[in-house]
């Protein structure tokens, strides 16, 4: 319990450090520190709760009743702040501040109820919880790390933006605090305060730059997220007010399975599709890109959209054998399909990285709403490595466009021979997205058995599985356009660059080994996170026990397939490659080496190669509003499924 403590309250005290910090050059020794500390404490953690099974704590009753007033008032406070900044929003914003008092009213009709539940084990610590506690750790203190160097670029280039690094670090800070407190807390309405500071956070970081498009965007992220803080609120009132099942404690909730926890894990469920920005509320993922990229990097791996599909995975015991849990899994699988596909059009890397995200998101939401052993070990691997492969490549992102001026893939082309350290860490990042093992057999392997043996609607299995197959075509196809921009062969001479800064050099290169590690022993982090959690539902009968056991001989095979293909990376890290300019035959009268040349009538054309990105097969605008419309039809199915 101290440990779970120290990591909720060390973030929010190192914030306010931070706020107050007197001079620039103490801040960032503040958050270097900070940083460094959480990462410890959440590697200790994992230490001394080695493979251990769940855990419950209990508080004394005074200090409950203290906590419960404070994150009562604290949840009021986050509405008021919230009220305040409406101040700014337009006409067609009006529906935010109404949704800020719904929220607030539902929370505190189940708080001030005169027979609300008792909570007897507020916080807990199970294999799972400490995984995320170790990504929220590790990752997310690193992406602080780097945005130390980042941020003042950032305010260098950015003269119009307001410098209030100061508040952005302390938000940062508090935003791993509230990330810790979802993973740990067992008391739902303390889960419930936690869940919408993340909100407050990422309402805060997106619309940091001042700018109209921030501010926008800012607000739409915050009223898709208030809907889902509706429906977490709904589900509390339910628990406290409604028929049934009367308790404010996760695990029981759990526990209860889908005969009586089904209506309150649905809605918690709809938090969690906003959270995680699946369809139809993905918009406003897309929209954050506009904040500076620690920012995107936090919102992608280690906090935010992992919260959600934490609960969603923490829920599935619940959905498992029902047509709601089916229903959630379509809309995971038809986001899946449709953000691949139009990753493919997609010329920004933060813009790719964006709908990559959500496309895996989905895939982890299709294992969440089948809910067996098989489909949660696919989920939780591939949280894990999503989390590392894509904090890296957001940090790769934005340094690439601080050192070569662009973010554009096209402006890429010969990373390898021009920054071939930093393009090390871009290939390993996206090897890291498409090469681990749910992107290789093993986890496919596994998923298509699962999908293939439901028995919940006619057809449902197969339909899953066409969609899983359908949706990986696409997701290769981008990967590998990238890839193959960063090795070709540049066709001028390259300035002289400057050096990675130290900060971002140390965040990237600690991504680039946890990213290493993590692949290549996946296996480890499955005996020691995985196995415990599952084995734990399956023991208490809580989901199926999944009888597709994967052969040792299969795991090793593939474990050495991955490690050949990560020293590709290392061979250009280690040993740049040197090009040799040869000129090449144009069609005409070559002008600057291979780069131009003279055709008809002596035009100067300069020769140039781009990847395919398809629009006018796949249209994105066509393919969102398909998408918008199918998912909400889902979710209304869903919502009745639910009530049947």
């Amino acid at each position: 319990m101290p440990l779970i403590a120290l990591l909720m309250g060390f973030p929010l005290l190192a914030g306010l450090a931070i706020l107050l910090a007197s001079t620039p050059e103490r801040r960032a020794d503040l958050v270097r520190r900070s940083a460094y500390a959480i990462g410890a404490v959440s590697l200790l953690l994992a230490v001394v709760y080695f493979r251990a099974g769940p855990q419950f704590f209990v508080i004394w009753d005074g200090l409950a009743q203290v906590l419960d007033l404070l994150f009562m008032l604290g949840g009021i406070g986050v509405s008021l702040y919230l009220l305040y900044a409406c101040r700014r929003i337009k006409g067609l914003e009006w529906y935010i501040p109404v949704l800020i008092l719904v929220q607030m009213g539902l929370i505190l009709v189940a708080e001030l109820a005169a027979d609300h539940p008792e909570v007897a084990r507020p916080f807990y610590i199970d294999s799972f919880s400490i995984l995320m506690a170790l990504i929220v750790g590790l990752v997310g203190g690193l992406i602080c790390i780097h945005a130390i160097r980042y941020m003042q670029d950032y305010q260098a280039h950015a003269e119009e933006v307001a410098d209030r690094r100061p508040a952005f670090f302390m938000m940062l800070f508090i935003f791993l605090a509230a990330m810790f407190g979802i993973v740990f807390t067992n008391h739902l309405p303390w889960l419930f305060f936690f869940w919408e500071v993340t909100t407050l956070c990422s309402f805060w970081l997106i619309s940091y730059s001042g700018t109209e498009e921030a501010i926008r965007n800012g607000f739409r992220a915050l009223g898709l997220n208030l809907i889902g803080g509706i429906a977490f609120a709904g589900a509390i009132v339910w628990l406290t007010l409604g028929p049934g099942l009367h308790t404010w404690e996760l695990d029981q909730l759990v526990a209860a399975g889908s005969a009586l926890a089904l209506i309150p894990a649905v809605l918690i469920g709809i938090a969690g599709l906003t959270k995680s920005a699946q369809m139809p509320f993905s918009s406003w993922l897309l929209g954050a890109m506009v904040a500076p990229t620690p920012v995107s990097a936090l919102l992608h791996s280690s906090t935010m959209v992992k919260a959600g599909v934490f609960m969603l995975v923490k829920f599935a015991p619940v959905y498992h054998d029902t047509l709601a849990g089916f229903l959630l899994a379509l809309i995971g699988g038809l986001t899946f399909l449709i953000t691949s596909l139009v990753a493919v059009n997609q010329r920004n890397a933060k813009r790719v990285l964006a709908y990559s995200t959500i496309a895996n998101l989905g895939l982890i939401i299709m294992c969440a709403g089948i809910g067996t052993a098989t489909t949660l070990w696919a989920a939780i691997l591939l949280i894990l490595f999503h989390a590392v492969a894509k904090a890296l490549l957001f940090l790769g992102v934005g340094t690439t466009e601080h050192l070569i001026g662009s973010r554009d893939i096209e402006d890429m082309e010969g990373l390898v021979y021009r920054r071939p350290v930093l393009a090390a860490t871009l290939l390993i990042g996206i090897l890291g997205m498409f090469l681990a093992p749910f992107g290789m057999l093993l986890s496919k392997y596994a998923c298509f058995q699962a999908f293939l043996s439901l028995d919940v609607l006619p057809g449902d299995g197969i339909l899953l599985a066409a969609i899983l197959a359908f949706g990986s075509a696409p997701t290769l196809f981008f990967w590998s356009k990238w890839l193959g921009k960063l090795a070709a062969m540049p066709r001028r001479a390259q300035p002289i660059e400057l050096p990675i800064p130290r900060d971002e050099a140390i965040a990237l290169f600690a991504l680039t080994v946890v990213t290493y590690v993590a692949c290549a022993l996946f296996p480890l982090a499955d005996w020691v996170f995985v196995q415990p959690y599952t084995g734990f539902l399956t023991g208490e009968g809580l989901i199926p026990a999944g009888d597709e056991r994967i052969p040792w001989e299969n795991i090793a095979m593939m474990t050495a397939m991955l490690g050949g293909l990560f020293l590709l990376p290392l061979v250009f890290w280690l040993l740049p490659p040197q090009a040799t300019a040869v000129s090449g035959y144009l069609s005409g009268a070559n002008v600057d080496g291979s780069a131009s040349y003279q055709g008809a009538m002596g035009a100067e054309r300069e020769v140039a190669s781009r990847g395919y990105y398809l629009a006018g097969f796949i249209r994105e605008e066509t393919m969102i509003r398909n998408g918008l419309i199918g998912s909400g039809s889902l979710l209304l199915l869903m919502l009745i499924g639910a009530s049947l």
